[in-house]
């Protein structure tokens, strides 16, 4: 303000445009003086509790901050908009206690989803069409940071009555939404007909059986935390 007394332009919003120690009415007159002992300053990056050790000076630390990462990730939960966001291990325990998430030690998996009508499938999310015929996708994000998860190779395979199919990928990081993978088409692809066909019996019952394999890339294969989807 005119009297000298300085705040930032964020709590400038905040205050009417009102001086908050002497009510005068505040102008648009930049501090050089303080931005300069801003600039000098070095902090430490908000996520240090989560484990970043770096520190920044002051305009630095918020472009870091935005990609930083040790951020916390958001629930990768496929079967709804959760709002609960963390680090690795308090999302892993969310998602077997919250969201009752099947867990599985080791580097492989055999899930079987079973519905009485096939257009519908827990955990997962719909309306994916290629064309217009509908389809299923199943793909495996990775509890980890996108540089992380490129460590990583996965296979899916599905089949039944002597035919399978097979689908080898990295595996993508929960950093990326599991529409924004869907969409993508990153994934093993099942056209309904086929997967009906994979179920036997009247075709009008879903019996889909996807296995997987994760493995670690020139090294031992020992699984990362992944979360298999099936949506369609």
């Amino acid at each position: 303000c005119h009297n000298g007394h300085t705040l930032c332009s964020t709590c400038k919003t905040r205050v009417h445009n009102r001086c908050p120690t002497c009510r005068q009415e505040l102008g648009d007159i930049r501090c050089l003086a303080l931005e300069k002992v801003a600039e000098s300053l070095e902090l430490p990056c908000k996520y240090t509790s989560l484990g970043c050790p770096e520190i920044f000076p002051y305009y630095s630390k918020l472009k870091h901050e935005a990609l930083c990462n040790f951020r916390p990730y958001n629930c990768p939960y496929a079967g709804s908009e959760c709002t609960v966001v963390g680090g690795i291990p308090f999302l892993v325990a969310h998602l077997r206690d919250d969201h009752k998430v099947d867990m599985h030690s080791g580097c492989t998996f055999n899930h079987r989803y079973v519905k009485s009508n096939p257009r519908e499938v827990e955990n997962a999310t719909w309306m994916l069409t290629l064309g217009m015929a509908p389809v299923y996708m199943a793909f495996l994000r990775f509890m980890g940071d996108e540089v992380e998860s490129r460590n990583y190779s996965y296979s899916l395979e599905v089949g039944g009555n002597g035919r399978k199919l097979i689908w080898e990928g990295t595996p993508r990081s929960i950093r990326d939404s599991h529409r924004k993978v869907r969409d993508s088409h990153d994934g093993l692809i099942i056209q309904r007909n086929m997967a009906l066909f994979f179920s036997g019996g009247d075709r009008k019952e879903l019996k889909l059986r996807v296995t997987g394999r994760i493995w670690k890339e020139q090294q031992n294969p020992e699984g990362g935390a992944c979360i298999p989807n099936l949506c369609s």
